[in-house]
Parts: structure tokens; C-alpha cells; sequence
């Protein structure tokens, strides 16, 4: 038994199936019914009311199985169908439905039962018209057969072909996942070696000072409010560290770090991407300066959208918006109006993931989607800590 030809079709798709080779066994049995002589008396012509439906309803049961026993079922109904004008519709039906099996002998066994039945199927209605020549009734049994069995084997390389392409997308979507995952721990081992650099020794400093504080109780006033403050100096830098280690993700570790843009150079991004032939506009109500990490955070979250705005819509108008206080939150998004279709570049996908990486280690949140007018918006909302007020209270 074949496992792809025996999985069981919905209630549906057998229905349709035996309703149209009872539709076309119809046909054939009204043809026949044509080549009867009009005083057909009920004794000349009992096999053809009686015999023949009773033969055909009996062939479309036994199709049922035909997925589970494919070659036995395919040559019984033939040789059945040679008694039953009725019954050549689920003949057909059967033939086909072996020949998505694409195996040769069973097929041409069945083809062969299929033309030799038919020939001891004269003599079953008393047709008065002359027979035709044998060359012909042999020509019209192997073209009707020859039919179904190329049915039956495309529909089989369509099957396949469908597989072939199932498959083919399963793959590629296991292999953008395995990419993506790869990205993402390729982008966590970094983050840990460079919190292991950065950030070991200023906290070993933080911990030998209150280790200190805990020991020595004959230090003055003055010596403890400098242990004090140097721990509180410690713990920021520290923290302020932790969310700047995307800064060197992207560096060669044989080169020393290269200096980090911050949010003064949007300017010279908007003003390279206008170069570039983009059509760009910034709008910022953003004053006061802020703390380097969270600068450099915003310049690539416009760096990132001016970048996909130049792949996927080069002809569209892209907006720019920066705004925030200390204290509060940096909010920066940059938004492009809907663009014609352009052949879409080979592209990576990971640069919004490595994007969402950097703006979860400082706090912030990241949104990116269609807008309603088909444009694309993407947006970052950062915290902004006021160190400043801090250290006053």
C-alpha cells in the first residue's frame, strides 16, 4: 500500500469525486440508451434498467477504498464496468486514480483488463445498429484509458510539486529562524564579554569602598562622605556602562573603538541622506544634551530608519521627529510616506533586531509598522535620566 496515496480525503473532495464519475457514467448510459431499438419490450432491455445501475452504485462503493487498495479496486470496477454502460465513469475514476501511483505495471495490467472486458460486452443490449469496426471500438477503449492515466499522473506532479514547494518554504523558514537565533546569541555573547571588559573593574572599586564603610569605624566625617560619594559616582558610571555596551557590538575586535556618534550628528545624516536623493525633513524641540549612551541609542534608531526608508521606498517623503527633556524620555521616530513598488534589495532582516537589542539595554521601547496611508513608521521611546537633579537632592 502507498502511504501518500492512502492518507483519506475529506468528506468533500470524495463526494465531488463520485458525483462526477457518476455524472460522466450518466453520459455514457444515455449515449447507450440513444442505440436502443423504440419497442424495447421490459424483457429485451431488463438488464439495461435494472442490472446495469444495480452493477454501476456497486463500482462507486467499492471506489471508496480505492486509496487504501488502489490496484485491486482499480481492476475489479473495470472488469465490472464491462457489464455496466453506468459504470464507465467510476472505471475512469479508478484508472486515474491508480495512475497518480505512477507504477507502470499495475497500470498496464489495468488497462489491459479494462480494453479486454469490454469486448464481451456486446451481446449485453440488443442494439440493432451495426457494430463498429473492431481498429475503432479498440482506438475509442485506449484513448479513454490513455486519458485517465494522464490525468492520473499529473495530478500525481502536481502533488509533488506542491510538496517540493511545502518543503522548500518549511526550510527556508527553519533557516531564518536558526539565523535569527544565531543573530541573537551571537549579539548576547558580545554584550556579556563586553559587560565582563567594561564593567568588572568599576564594580570591584564600588564593592573594596563599601567594603571599607563595613570595617573601619575611625574614619571621619570628610573620609566617609568621600567613600560615600565615590560609591554613589561608582554605581551610576557602572549602570551608565551597562547600558553602553551595544557601543563596541559592532566594532572589530583588532581595532581599537572607533568614537560613537551621539544625537548632535542626526544633522549629518539627514543631511547625507539628502545627498543621497532622499527626501527628508527633521523636526526637534530637543535642547539640553543628552547622556552619551542615550544620544547614540537615538542617532541609530534614525540611522537604522533612514536605512530601510532608502532600500524599500527611495522615492518616499521620510519625517523625522525628535523631541524629550531630562527627566522625562527621548522620543525619536522617523516616518515615510507610502512609495511604488521597487525591486526589494538583498537584506538581512537582523538590523531591527540588533536595534531592539541596543534600545532594551537602555530601558527604552521600540515599535515599528505599517501606517494607514501604507507609509512605515518606526519608533523609540528611551528613558532620560536628569543625573544632575539627581546629585542636587
Amino acid at each position: 500500500m502507498d502511504t501518500d496515496s492512502a492518507v483519506r480525503l475529506r468528506v468533500w473532495q470524495e463526494s465531488w469525486r463520485l458525483a462526477a464519475a457518476a455524472v460522466l457514467g450518466v453520459a455514457f448510459w444515455f449515449s447507450l440508451a440513444t442505440a436502443l431499438p423504440e419497442g424495447c419490450t421490459a424483457d429485451t432491455c431488463s438488464w439495461f434498467v435494472t442490472g446495469d445501475p444495480l452493477i454501476a452504485l456497486g463500482c462507486l462503493a467499492v471506489l471508496l477504498w480505492r486509496r487504501r487498495f488502489p490496484f485491486l479496486v482499480a481492476l475489479v470496477v473495470v472488469i465490472a464496468a464491462a457489464a455496466s454502460a453506468l459504470a464507465t465513469g467510476a472505471a475512469l475514476l479508478a484508472l486515474c486514480s491508480l495512475s497518480t501511483r505512477r507504477r507502470p505495471v499495475e497500470i498496464a495490467v489495468v488497462v489491459v483488463a479494462y480494453v479486454t472486458a469490454a469486448q464481451f460486452s456486446e451481446n449485453l443490449y440488443p442494439i440493432t445498429a451495426p457494430p463498429a469496426p473492431t481498429w475503432l471500438q479498440l482506438a475509442l477503449l485506449v484513448s479513454s484509458a490513455g486519458i485517465a492515466v494522464a490525468t492520473g499522473v499529473a495530478i500525481d506532479a502536481r502533488r509533488a510539486e506542491l510538496r517540493s514547494l511545502r518543503d522548500r518554504a518549511e526550510s527556508t523558514e527553519r533557516e531564518q529562524a536558526a539565523r535569527a537565533a544565531q543573530a541573537q546569541a551571537t549579539e548576547r555573547n558580545r554584550i556579556a564579554r563586553e559587560m565582563h571588559d567594561v564593567l568588572a573593574h568599576r564594580i570591584s572599586l564600588v564593592a573594596m569602598q563599601a567594603g571599607v564603610l563595613d570595617h573601619r569605624a575611625d574614619l571621619s566625617d570628610a573620609d566617609q562622605r568621600t567613600l560615600i560619594r565615590g560609591i554613589a559616582d561608582g554605581s551610576r558610571q557602572a549602570l551608565e556602562e551597562l547600558r553602553d555596551v551595544l557601543g563596541v557590538l559592532r566594532a572589530d575586535p583588532d581595532r581599537p573603538e572607533p568614537p560613537q556618534p551621539t544625537l548632535d550628528r542626526i544633522s549629518d545624516l539627514v543631511s547625507e541622506a539628502r545627498s543621497a536623493g532622499l527626501d527628508v525633513t527633521l523636526a526637534t524641540t530637543v535642547t539640553a544634551t543628552p547622556p552619551e549612551t542615550l544620544g547614540r541609542t537615538g542617532f541609530r534608531v534614525v540611522q537604522e530608519g533612514l536605512t530601510n526608508a532608502a532600500k524599500h521606498a527611495p522615492a518616499a517623503a521620510v519625517h523625522i521627529t525628535v523631541d524629550g527633556t531630562p527627566g522625562s524620555e527621548l522620543r525619536v521616530s522617523v516616518r515615510n510616506s507610502a512609495a511604488a513598488a521597487v525591486a526589494r534589495p538583498p537584506a538581512s532582516g537582523f538590523g531591527l533586531l540588533g536595534l531592539a537589542e541596543r534600545i532594551t539595554l537602555v530601558g527604552g521601547t521600540l515599535d515599528h509598522h505599517r501606517t494607514a496611508d501604507n507609509g512605515y513608521l518606526l519608533a523609540a521611546r528611551l528613558p532620560w535620566l536628569d543625573h544632575d537633579r539627581e546629585k542636587t537632592t
